[in-house]
Protein backbone atom coordinates (compact mmCIF):
# COMPACT_ATOMS: atom_id res chain seq x y z
CA UNK A 1 0.00 0.00 0.00
CA UNK A 2 1.64 3.39 -1.47
CA UNK A 3 -0.22 6.08 0.51
CA UNK A 4 -0.03 9.96 -1.15
CA UNK A 5 1.52 12.83 1.74
CA UNK A 6 -1.42 14.68 0.22
CA UNK A 7 -3.75 12.49 2.04
CA UNK A 8 -3.86 14.82 5.04
CA UNK A 9 -5.92 17.94 6.08
CA UNK A 10 -4.60 20.71 4.11
CA UNK A 11 -3.33 22.88 7.57
CA UNK A 12 -1.17 19.95 7.94
CA UNK A 13 0.82 20.81 5.33
CA UNK A 14 0.55 24.27 5.68
CA UNK A 15 1.87 24.24 9.85
CA UNK A 16 4.57 22.34 8.58
CA UNK A 17 5.48 24.58 5.97
CA UNK A 18 6.01 27.02 8.96
CA UNK A 19 7.87 25.12 11.24
CA UNK A 20 10.40 24.24 8.05
CA UNK A 21 10.68 27.78 7.98
CA UNK A 22 10.98 28.82 11.18
CA UNK A 23 13.67 26.14 11.94
CA UNK A 24 11.19 24.83 14.17
CA UNK A 25 11.51 20.95 14.12
CA UNK A 26 12.47 19.02 17.18
CA UNK A 27 11.87 15.79 18.37
CA UNK A 28 8.73 15.71 19.99
CA UNK A 29 5.92 12.70 21.25
CA UNK A 30 2.30 12.82 20.03
CA UNK A 31 -0.29 10.31 21.74
CA UNK A 32 -3.43 8.93 19.56
CA UNK A 33 -6.33 7.82 22.12
CA UNK A 34 -9.77 8.30 22.51
CA UNK A 35 -12.06 9.94 25.03
CA UNK A 36 -15.50 7.78 25.19
CA UNK A 37 -16.34 4.24 23.93
CA UNK A 38 -18.29 3.82 20.98
CA UNK A 39 -21.99 2.57 21.58
CA UNK A 40 -21.69 3.28 25.38
CA UNK A 41 -19.85 -0.02 25.38
CA UNK A 42 -17.57 -1.39 27.91
CA UNK A 43 -14.36 -1.58 25.89
CA UNK A 44 -13.01 -0.67 21.95
CA UNK A 45 -11.10 -3.26 19.58
CA UNK A 46 -7.50 -1.34 18.51
CA UNK A 47 -7.93 -2.25 15.02
CA UNK A 48 -6.11 -0.41 12.04
CA UNK A 49 -2.83 -0.68 12.80
CA UNK A 50 -0.76 -2.49 10.60
CA UNK A 51 -2.59 -0.65 7.69
CA UNK A 52 -1.25 2.72 9.47
CA UNK A 53 2.10 1.61 9.88
CA UNK A 54 2.20 0.61 5.84
CA UNK A 55 0.85 4.00 4.89
CA UNK A 56 3.21 5.49 7.86
CA UNK A 57 6.28 3.36 5.86
CA UNK A 58 5.45 4.43 1.92
CA UNK A 59 3.87 7.94 2.57
CA UNK A 60 5.36 9.78 0.05
CA UNK A 61 4.94 13.37 -2.43
CA UNK A 62 5.02 12.01 -5.72
CA UNK A 63 5.77 14.65 -8.56
CA UNK A 64 1.97 15.01 -9.26
CA UNK A 65 0.77 15.84 -5.63
CA UNK A 66 4.14 18.28 -5.84
CA UNK A 67 2.51 20.49 -9.08
CA UNK A 68 -1.11 20.37 -7.12
CA UNK A 69 0.72 21.71 -3.76
CA UNK A 70 2.73 24.20 -6.33
CA UNK A 71 -0.75 25.51 -8.01
CA UNK A 72 -1.90 26.55 -4.82
CA UNK A 73 0.49 29.41 -4.55
CA UNK A 74 0.88 28.71 -0.99
CA UNK A 75 4.20 26.58 -0.73
CA UNK A 76 7.94 27.58 -1.39
CA UNK A 77 9.98 26.29 -3.67
CA UNK A 78 12.63 24.95 -0.99
CA UNK A 79 9.31 23.32 1.32
CA UNK A 80 8.32 21.37 -1.91
CA UNK A 81 11.86 20.18 -2.31
CA UNK A 82 12.02 19.51 1.19
CA UNK A 83 9.18 17.22 0.49
CA UNK A 84 10.02 15.61 -2.88
CA UNK A 85 12.90 13.72 -0.45
CA UNK A 86 10.28 13.23 2.62
CA UNK A 87 9.95 9.60 4.21
CA UNK A 88 8.76 8.85 7.85
CA UNK A 89 12.08 8.82 10.20
CA UNK A 90 10.45 8.19 13.45
CA UNK A 91 9.50 5.58 15.50
CA UNK A 92 6.18 4.32 16.41
CA UNK A 93 5.01 2.43 19.95
CA UNK A 94 1.65 1.16 20.17
CA UNK A 95 -0.73 -1.45 21.58
CA UNK A 96 -0.72 -4.78 19.92
CA UNK A 97 -3.50 -4.68 17.07
CA UNK A 98 -6.66 -6.57 18.56
CA UNK A 99 -5.77 -5.14 22.03
CA UNK A 100 -8.82 -3.92 24.03
CA UNK A 101 -8.29 -0.82 24.89
CA UNK A 102 -10.21 1.98 26.97
CA UNK A 103 -10.95 5.66 26.74
CA UNK A 104 -7.79 7.90 27.76
CA UNK A 105 -5.04 5.15 26.87
CA UNK A 106 -2.53 6.32 24.47
CA UNK A 107 -3.05 3.45 22.11
CA UNK A 108 0.03 4.90 19.88
CA UNK A 109 2.34 6.83 20.80
CA UNK A 110 4.54 8.84 17.83
CA UNK A 111 8.15 9.94 18.14
CA UNK A 112 9.18 11.64 15.18
CA UNK A 113 10.46 15.05 14.22
CA UNK A 114 7.46 17.82 14.56
CA UNK A 115 7.29 18.11 10.75
CA UNK A 116 6.98 13.78 10.44
CA UNK A 117 4.82 13.49 13.41
CA UNK A 118 2.31 16.23 12.10
CA UNK A 119 2.10 14.74 8.56
CA UNK A 120 0.62 11.49 9.44
CA UNK A 121 -2.00 12.79 11.53
CA UNK A 122 -4.90 12.66 10.08
CA UNK A 123 -4.16 9.55 8.09
CA UNK A 124 -3.34 8.32 11.23
CA UNK A 125 -6.48 8.44 13.26
CA UNK A 126 -8.35 8.22 9.75
CA UNK A 127 -7.24 4.46 9.73
CA UNK A 128 -7.57 3.86 13.63
CA UNK A 129 -10.89 5.51 13.74
CA UNK A 130 -12.78 4.09 11.54
CA UNK A 131 -11.01 0.55 11.80
CA UNK A 132 -11.54 0.49 15.56
CA UNK A 133 -15.15 1.35 15.13
CA UNK A 134 -16.10 -1.23 12.92
CA UNK A 135 -14.26 -4.00 14.93
CA UNK A 136 -16.10 -3.13 18.35
CA UNK A 137 -19.21 -2.99 16.69
CA UNK A 138 -18.49 -6.40 14.57
CA UNK A 139 -17.45 -7.56 18.49
CA UNK A 140 -21.23 -6.23 19.66
CA UNK A 141 -22.94 -8.44 16.92
CA UNK A 142 -20.62 -11.35 17.69
CA UNK A 143 -21.33 -11.70 21.41
CA UNK A 144 -24.48 -10.80 20.94
CA UNK A 145 -25.44 -13.79 18.43
CA UNK A 146 -24.33 -15.98 21.33
CA UNK A 147 -20.76 -15.83 19.67
CA UNK A 148 -22.13 -17.71 16.32
CA UNK A 149 -21.30 -17.22 12.92
CA UNK A 150 -21.57 -13.39 11.47
CA UNK A 151 -21.65 -12.89 7.90
CA UNK A 152 -20.34 -9.25 6.70
CA UNK A 153 -22.77 -8.64 4.01
CA UNK A 154 -22.06 -4.77 3.87
CA UNK A 155 -20.36 -4.03 0.65
CA UNK A 156 -22.84 -2.23 -0.91
CA UNK A 157 -23.69 0.05 2.12
CA UNK A 158 -20.31 0.99 3.00
CA UNK A 159 -19.18 4.54 2.51
CA UNK A 160 -17.35 3.88 -1.10
CA UNK A 161 -14.59 1.40 -2.12
CA UNK A 162 -12.11 2.00 0.54
CA UNK A 163 -14.34 2.37 3.50
CA UNK A 164 -16.30 -1.19 2.28
CA UNK A 165 -12.42 -2.76 1.97
CA UNK A 166 -11.57 -1.27 5.43
CA UNK A 167 -15.03 -2.22 7.11
CA UNK A 168 -14.75 -6.08 6.07
CA UNK A 169 -10.83 -6.44 7.70
CA UNK A 170 -12.55 -4.69 10.96
CA UNK A 171 -15.19 -6.69 11.06
CA UNK A 172 -12.88 -9.86 10.39
CA UNK A 173 -10.84 -8.55 13.32
CA UNK A 174 -13.58 -8.00 15.52
CA UNK A 175 -15.52 -11.89 14.98
CA UNK A 176 -17.22 -11.81 11.57
CA UNK A 177 -16.32 -15.65 10.05
CA UNK A 178 -16.84 -14.73 6.30
CA UNK A 179 -17.26 -11.54 3.94
CA UNK A 180 -19.41 -11.09 0.64
CA UNK A 181 -16.96 -8.59 -0.23
CA UNK A 182 -14.55 -10.79 -2.98
CA UNK A 183 -12.22 -8.20 -3.23
CA UNK A 184 -11.52 -7.89 0.65
CA UNK A 185 -11.48 -11.44 0.70
CA UNK A 186 -8.65 -11.90 -2.27
CA UNK A 187 -6.42 -9.15 -1.06
CA UNK A 188 -7.10 -9.76 3.26
CA UNK A 189 -7.43 -13.54 2.93
CA UNK A 190 -10.78 -13.53 4.53
CA UNK A 191 -13.13 -16.53 3.94
CA UNK A 192 -15.89 -15.15 1.38
CA UNK A 193 -19.58 -16.24 1.25
CA UNK A 194 -22.68 -15.55 -0.26
CA UNK A 195 -25.84 -17.42 -0.82
CA UNK A 196 -28.21 -15.87 -4.10
CA UNK A 197 -30.09 -12.64 -4.82
CA UNK A 198 -34.23 -12.72 -5.20
CA UNK A 199 -33.22 -11.75 -8.73
CA UNK A 200 -31.88 -15.52 -9.06
CA UNK A 201 -34.98 -16.65 -8.20
CA UNK A 202 -37.38 -14.54 -10.12
CA UNK A 203 -35.01 -14.79 -13.54
CA UNK A 204 -36.27 -18.92 -13.63
CA UNK A 205 -40.06 -19.73 -14.58
CA UNK A 206 -40.31 -20.87 -11.32
CA UNK A 207 -39.52 -20.77 -7.74
CA UNK A 208 -38.58 -24.89 -7.86
CA UNK A 209 -36.50 -24.66 -10.77
CA UNK A 210 -34.05 -21.99 -9.65
CA UNK A 211 -33.62 -23.83 -6.46
CA UNK A 212 -32.84 -26.83 -8.45
CA UNK A 213 -30.73 -25.10 -11.02
CA UNK A 214 -28.66 -23.59 -7.89
CA UNK A 215 -28.41 -26.93 -5.95
CA UNK A 216 -26.68 -28.80 -9.25
CA UNK A 217 -24.21 -25.77 -9.76
CA UNK A 218 -23.60 -25.37 -5.77
CA UNK A 219 -24.33 -28.94 -4.77
CA UNK A 220 -22.34 -28.52 -1.83
CA UNK A 221 -22.89 -24.64 -1.06
CA UNK A 222 -26.35 -24.85 -1.54
CA UNK A 223 -27.85 -22.15 0.61
CA UNK A 224 -31.78 -21.29 -0.71
CA UNK A 225 -33.31 -17.80 -0.22
CA UNK A 226 -36.67 -18.98 0.09
CA UNK A 227 -39.13 -15.75 0.71
CA UNK A 228 -39.22 -14.48 -2.60
CA UNK A 229 -42.66 -15.30 -2.82
CA UNK A 230 -44.36 -17.07 0.22
CA UNK A 231 -41.57 -18.42 3.12
CA UNK A 232 -43.77 -20.36 4.65
CA UNK A 233 -45.76 -21.27 1.92
CA UNK A 234 -43.88 -22.06 -1.94
CA UNK A 235 -40.02 -20.80 -0.81
CA UNK A 236 -39.98 -23.55 2.45
CA UNK A 237 -42.10 -26.25 0.31
CA UNK A 238 -39.80 -26.02 -2.99
CA UNK A 239 -36.18 -25.78 -0.89
CA UNK A 240 -37.62 -28.95 1.22
CA UNK A 241 -38.30 -30.83 -2.32
CA UNK A 242 -34.52 -29.91 -3.32
CA UNK A 243 -33.07 -30.51 -0.08
CA UNK A 244 -34.38 -34.13 0.33
CA UNK A 245 -33.10 -34.58 -3.55
CA UNK A 246 -29.98 -33.67 -2.46
CA UNK A 247 -29.86 -35.79 0.56
CA UNK A 248 -29.80 -38.50 -1.58
CA UNK A 249 -26.50 -37.63 -2.65
CA UNK A 250 -25.17 -37.46 0.47
CA UNK A 251 -25.04 -33.44 0.64
CA UNK A 252 -27.62 -31.24 2.51
CA UNK A 253 -29.03 -27.83 2.21
CA UNK A 254 -29.16 -24.17 4.16
CA UNK A 255 -32.33 -21.98 3.51
CA UNK A 256 -32.13 -18.12 4.06
CA UNK A 257 -34.90 -15.79 5.51
CA UNK A 258 -34.73 -11.92 4.35
CA UNK A 259 -37.69 -10.54 5.51
CA UNK A 260 -40.35 -11.00 7.68
CA UNK A 261 -40.94 -11.98 11.76
CA UNK A 262 -37.57 -13.85 12.06
CA UNK A 263 -38.99 -15.16 15.56
CA UNK A 264 -41.71 -17.30 13.84
CA UNK A 265 -40.36 -17.44 10.62
CA UNK A 266 -37.38 -19.40 11.81
CA UNK A 267 -39.51 -21.32 14.11
CA UNK A 268 -41.80 -22.56 11.43
CA UNK A 269 -39.20 -23.42 9.01
CA UNK A 270 -36.77 -25.55 11.35
CA UNK A 271 -40.18 -27.43 12.54
CA UNK A 272 -40.77 -28.23 8.39
CA UNK A 273 -37.58 -29.01 7.96
CA UNK A 274 -36.65 -31.05 10.61
CA UNK A 275 -40.37 -32.75 10.05
CA UNK A 276 -38.98 -33.63 6.53
CA UNK A 277 -36.03 -35.37 7.89
CA UNK A 278 -33.21 -32.73 7.15
CA UNK A 279 -32.32 -31.84 10.51
CA UNK A 280 -28.92 -31.01 9.12
CA UNK A 281 -30.18 -28.20 7.09
CA UNK A 282 -28.88 -24.35 8.70
CA UNK A 283 -30.99 -21.80 8.82
CA UNK A 284 -29.53 -17.91 7.78
CA UNK A 285 -31.26 -14.87 8.04
CA UNK A 286 -30.68 -11.43 7.01
CA UNK A 287 -32.63 -8.01 7.01
CA UNK A 288 -31.05 -4.88 8.36
CA UNK A 289 -30.23 -6.60 11.39
CA UNK A 290 -27.83 -5.00 14.21
CA UNK A 291 -26.79 -6.66 17.79
CA UNK A 292 -29.96 -5.83 19.59
CA UNK A 293 -32.44 -7.22 17.42
CA UNK A 294 -29.97 -10.18 17.22
CA UNK A 295 -30.01 -9.94 21.32
CA UNK A 296 -33.67 -10.13 21.81
CA UNK A 297 -34.27 -13.36 18.74
CA UNK A 298 -31.10 -15.50 20.86
CA UNK A 299 -33.06 -14.61 24.13
CA UNK A 300 -36.16 -15.80 22.52
CA UNK A 301 -34.12 -19.23 21.91
CA UNK A 302 -34.65 -18.92 17.85
CA UNK A 303 -32.91 -21.97 16.04
CA UNK A 304 -30.86 -19.45 13.73
CA UNK A 305 -27.34 -20.83 12.93
CA UNK A 306 -25.81 -17.52 10.87
CA UNK A 307 -26.38 -13.67 11.17
CA UNK A 308 -25.94 -11.75 7.77
CA UNK A 309 -25.38 -8.26 8.77
CA UNK A 310 -24.80 -5.56 6.62
CA UNK A 311 -25.33 -1.51 6.75
CA UNK A 312 -25.15 -1.52 10.65
CA UNK A 313 -22.06 -3.58 10.56
CA UNK A 314 -19.82 -1.48 8.16
CA UNK A 315 -21.10 2.09 8.90
CA UNK A 316 -21.20 1.75 12.65
CA UNK A 317 -24.78 2.22 12.67
CA UNK A 318 -26.82 4.64 15.18
CA UNK A 319 -22.72 5.84 15.72
CA UNK A 320 -20.90 6.75 12.78
CA UNK A 321 -17.24 7.78 14.30
CA UNK A 322 -15.27 7.47 16.57
CA UNK A 323 -13.41 10.52 18.68
CA UNK A 324 -9.76 9.30 18.59
CA UNK A 325 -7.72 12.34 18.78
CA UNK A 326 -4.01 12.97 18.37
CA UNK A 327 -2.57 15.37 20.73
CA UNK A 328 1.12 16.52 21.33
CA UNK A 329 2.63 15.18 24.62
CA UNK A 330 6.65 16.21 25.07
CA UNK A 331 9.16 18.00 23.03
CA UNK A 332 12.66 17.80 22.99
CA UNK A 333 14.03 21.40 24.95
CA UNK A 334 17.24 22.61 23.72
CA UNK A 335 19.21 20.51 26.34
CA UNK A 336 18.50 17.26 24.76
CA UNK A 337 15.62 16.46 27.30
CA UNK A 338 12.35 15.22 26.34
CA UNK A 339 9.70 18.24 28.23
CA UNK A 340 6.52 17.69 29.11
CA UNK A 341 3.40 19.71 27.04
CA UNK A 342 -0.15 19.95 27.82
CA UNK A 343 -3.48 21.00 26.40
CA UNK A 344 -5.49 22.84 28.92
CA UNK A 345 -8.84 23.28 28.71
CA UNK A 346 -12.39 24.60 30.62
CA UNK A 347 -13.35 20.75 30.40
CA UNK A 348 -11.03 18.71 32.58
CA UNK A 349 -11.93 15.72 30.65
CA UNK A 350 -10.42 17.58 27.29
CA UNK A 351 -7.23 18.32 29.53
CA UNK A 352 -4.29 16.19 28.38
CA UNK A 353 -2.30 13.83 29.66
CA UNK A 354 1.54 15.38 29.64
CA UNK A 355 4.69 13.49 28.88
CA UNK A 356 6.11 10.26 27.09
CA UNK A 357 4.22 7.29 28.60
CA UNK A 358 3.33 4.23 29.03
CA UNK A 359 0.67 1.99 29.55
CA UNK A 360 0.49 -1.30 32.00
CA UNK A 361 -2.17 -4.17 32.72
CA UNK A 362 -2.43 -5.31 35.97
CA UNK A 363 -3.61 -9.55 36.08
CA UNK A 364 -4.80 -11.82 39.02
CA UNK A 365 -3.75 -15.30 39.58
CA UNK A 366 -6.31 -16.27 37.17
CA UNK A 367 -5.19 -14.10 34.40
CA UNK A 368 -8.57 -11.41 34.80
CA UNK A 369 -7.91 -7.79 34.19
CA UNK A 370 -7.88 -5.94 36.84
CA UNK A 371 -7.08 -1.94 35.75
CA UNK A 372 -4.60 -0.46 33.48
CA UNK A 373 -2.19 2.13 34.89
CA UNK A 374 -1.19 5.12 32.48
CA UNK A 375 2.58 6.13 33.52
CA UNK A 376 5.95 7.75 32.84
CA UNK A 377 7.44 5.72 30.49
CA UNK A 378 10.95 6.12 32.51
CA UNK A 379 8.89 4.98 35.77
CA UNK A 380 9.95 1.60 37.07
CA UNK A 381 6.47 -0.19 37.21
CA UNK A 382 7.69 -4.13 38.19
CA UNK A 383 5.40 -6.51 39.57
CA UNK A 384 6.06 -7.30 43.27
CA UNK A 385 5.46 -3.67 45.10
CA UNK A 386 2.31 -2.27 45.62
CA UNK A 387 1.17 0.39 43.96
CA UNK A 388 -1.89 3.46 44.46
CA UNK A 389 -3.71 4.33 41.04
CA UNK A 390 -5.37 7.54 40.97
CA UNK A 391 -8.25 8.40 38.88
CA UNK A 392 -7.65 10.43 35.50
CA UNK A 393 -10.52 13.25 35.74
CA UNK A 394 -10.55 13.96 39.44
CA UNK A 395 -8.17 15.66 41.68
CA UNK A 396 -8.76 14.02 44.90
CA UNK A 397 -6.43 11.13 46.77
CA UNK A 398 -9.89 9.86 47.66
CA UNK A 399 -11.04 8.39 44.45
CA UNK A 400 -7.49 6.62 43.84
CA UNK A 401 -6.86 3.01 44.60
CA UNK A 402 -4.51 1.03 46.23
CA UNK A 403 -3.34 -2.69 44.01
CA UNK A 404 -1.35 -4.79 45.80
CA UNK A 405 -3.05 -8.57 45.13
CA UNK A 406 -1.63 -9.28 41.68
CA UNK A 407 -0.43 -11.83 39.78
CA UNK A 408 1.51 -9.80 36.45
CA UNK A 409 1.39 -6.54 35.33
CA UNK A 410 1.89 -6.27 31.36
CA UNK A 411 3.40 -2.80 29.18
CA UNK A 412 0.83 -2.64 26.37
CA UNK A 413 2.84 -0.15 24.31
CA UNK A 414 5.75 -1.82 22.38
CA UNK A 415 7.85 -0.65 19.79
CA UNK A 416 6.82 -0.91 16.12
CA UNK A 417 8.38 1.10 13.94
CA UNK A 418 12.15 2.34 14.68
CA UNK A 419 13.67 5.10 12.91
CA UNK A 420 11.03 4.34 10.37
CA UNK A 421 11.55 0.87 10.08
CA UNK A 422 9.62 -2.33 11.48
CA UNK A 423 10.53 -4.08 14.17
CA UNK A 424 8.41 -7.10 13.51
CA UNK A 425 6.94 -8.97 10.17
CA UNK A 426 3.04 -8.14 9.52
CA UNK A 427 0.47 -10.00 11.13
CA UNK A 428 -1.73 -12.09 9.32
CA UNK A 429 -5.69 -10.63 10.40
CA UNK A 430 -6.84 -14.30 11.77
CA UNK A 431 -3.64 -13.35 14.06
CA UNK A 432 -5.20 -10.46 15.18
CA UNK A 433 -8.81 -11.88 15.48
CA UNK A 434 -7.20 -15.05 17.57
CA UNK A 435 -5.71 -12.08 19.88
CA UNK A 436 -9.37 -10.28 20.26
CA UNK A 437 -11.00 -13.39 21.35
CA UNK A 438 -8.66 -14.66 23.81
CA UNK A 439 -8.01 -11.27 25.43
CA UNK A 440 -12.20 -10.68 26.20
CA UNK A 441 -11.20 -13.86 28.02
CA UNK A 442 -9.20 -11.69 30.62
CA UNK A 443 -12.36 -9.44 30.88
CA UNK A 444 -15.18 -10.70 33.38
CA UNK A 445 -18.49 -10.47 31.64
CA UNK A 446 -19.69 -7.89 33.07
CA UNK A 447 -17.66 -5.56 31.34
CA UNK A 448 -19.08 -7.40 28.01
CA UNK A 449 -22.59 -6.52 28.68
CA UNK A 450 -24.05 -4.70 25.62
CA UNK A 451 -26.45 -2.90 28.43
CA UNK A 452 -24.79 -0.85 30.95
CA UNK A 453 -21.66 -2.48 31.31
CA UNK A 454 -19.22 -2.29 34.03
CA UNK A 455 -16.75 0.72 33.86
CA UNK A 456 -13.07 -0.72 33.38
CA UNK A 457 -10.67 1.35 35.73
CA UNK A 458 -8.17 3.41 34.06
CA UNK A 459 -5.87 5.30 36.62
CA UNK A 460 -2.48 7.15 36.61
CA UNK A 461 0.42 6.99 38.59
CA UNK A 462 1.27 8.99 40.92
CA UNK A 463 4.38 10.58 39.09
CA UNK A 464 2.52 11.63 36.16
CA UNK A 465 -0.82 12.37 38.43
CA UNK A 466 1.60 14.78 39.81
CA UNK A 467 3.57 16.03 36.51
CA UNK A 468 0.47 16.88 35.20
CA UNK A 469 -0.79 18.72 38.46
CA UNK A 470 2.26 20.96 38.55
CA UNK A 471 1.73 22.05 35.10
CA UNK A 472 -1.50 23.35 35.36
CA UNK A 473 -0.40 25.21 38.29
CA UNK A 474 2.30 26.67 36.62
CA UNK A 475 -0.78 27.54 33.81
CA UNK A 476 -2.92 28.89 36.21
CA UNK A 477 0.05 31.25 37.34
CA UNK A 478 1.01 32.30 33.92
CA UNK A 479 -2.73 33.42 33.31
CA UNK A 480 -3.22 35.09 36.95
CA UNK A 481 -0.24 37.18 35.96
CA UNK A 482 -1.54 38.47 32.69
CA UNK A 483 -5.17 39.67 34.64
CA UNK A 484 -5.04 43.22 35.15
Amino acid sequence: MSVSGLLTDFYELTMMQGYFTTGNDPVVSFDMFYRTQPFTNGYTIFAGLEDALEGIQSMSFSADDLAFLRSTGRFTEGFLSYLQDYSFSGSVYAMDEGTIVFPGEPLIRIEAPLIEAQLIESFLLNTINFQSLIATKTSRVYHASGEGTILEFGLRRAQGRDGAHSASRAAFIGGASSTSNTLAAKELSIPVSGTMAHSWVMAFPSELESFRKFAEIYPDHCILLIDTYNTLGSGITNAITVGLELKESGRSIGVRIDSGDLSYLSREVRQRLDAAGLEDAIIAVSNDLNEEIIMALVADGVPIDSWGVGTHLVTGGAQSSMNGVYKLAAAMGSTGVMEPTMKVSNNYEKTTNPGVKQVYRFFDKDHNALGDLIALSDEQIITGKDYTLYHPMIDNDFYSIKVSSYQEIRPLLSCKLLNGRRTEVRQPLVAIQSRVKDQLQYFHRSYRRLVNPHIYKVSLSRDLKDLKQALLAEYREQQESLLP
